[in-house]
């Protein structure tokens, strides 16, 4: 009976002692987990779905010199003018990369017709060395018509599962020809590239950079 009594005592003990234990251990709910800020602001700005519709991972670290994206952040179309002078995300060793940079208000928010223009694609960049991918269509700045407001302009990364053969034309940064209707959500099915891996996004409305880009384009 001793015995009973002692081991019912001891069983007592260790189930309080297991009980706080548990008490003690906190797990962070999944959605604390994910990029909030990037979340809420692809969302909010309706870069999802009016782009792609999966929440990618990470934020693309981008700087055009002392000018920084800053999901949604307004830029000028001076400040933007020509590639960016750093960008950077976390990249897997030996992994190659699709960059993808899209407007999808051409040639407004409200009348899109021209949905996507598409400014930069490149394939197969190792790691996140953009100068050393695959270049598709060269980059063209931003050139949003006057009186158009603000629009929305979307840097997406893509992991390859290997290096991509593409078949579209290749695209100079001296002509618009090609670039409109584009849809990013296509060409990511087209070569199966998944859910981005990084995003970033700013706006930007017209200024007197425009016209000087508009007439490298051989436009009006």
């Amino acid at each position: 009976m001793v015995l009973v009594n002692l081991a019912k005592s001891f069983l007592v003990r260790r189930g309080a002692i297991l009980t706080t234990s548990i008490k003690q251990i906190h797990f962070k709910p999944f959605y604390q987990c994910m990029n909030m800020p990037l979340k809420k602001a692809l969302e909010e700005s309706e870069v999802i779905p009016d782009v792609i519709r999966n929440l990618p991972k990470d934020v693309i670290e981008i700087k055009y010199n002392a000018h920084e994206v800053k999901l949604g952040n307004e830029l000028k179309p001076t400040d933007v003018r020509n590639l960016p002078t750093h960008f950077n995300f976390p990249y897997k060793e030996g992994k190659l990369y699709t960059v993808i940079m899209t407007d999808p208000d051409a040639p407004n928010r409200v009348t899109h017709t021209y949905r996507e223009w598409h400014h930069y694609l490149v394939v197969n960049v190792p790691e996140n060395r953009l100068q050393d991918g695959d270049v598709l269509s060269e980059y063209v700045g931003s050139g949003p018509p006057p009186g158009t407001s603000l629009h929305r302009y979307v840097w997406l990364v893509y992991e390859q599962q290997c290096k991509l053969n593409p078949d579209e034309k290749r695209l100079t940064n001296r002509s618009a020809e090609g670039r409109g209707k584009f849809s990013t959500e296509n060409f990511v099915k087209k070569y199966n590239l998944g859910v981005p891996v990084a995003a970033n996004f700013y706006q930007a409305q017209y200024d007197d950079y425009v016209p000087i880009l508009y007439k490298q384009l051989g436009e009006n």
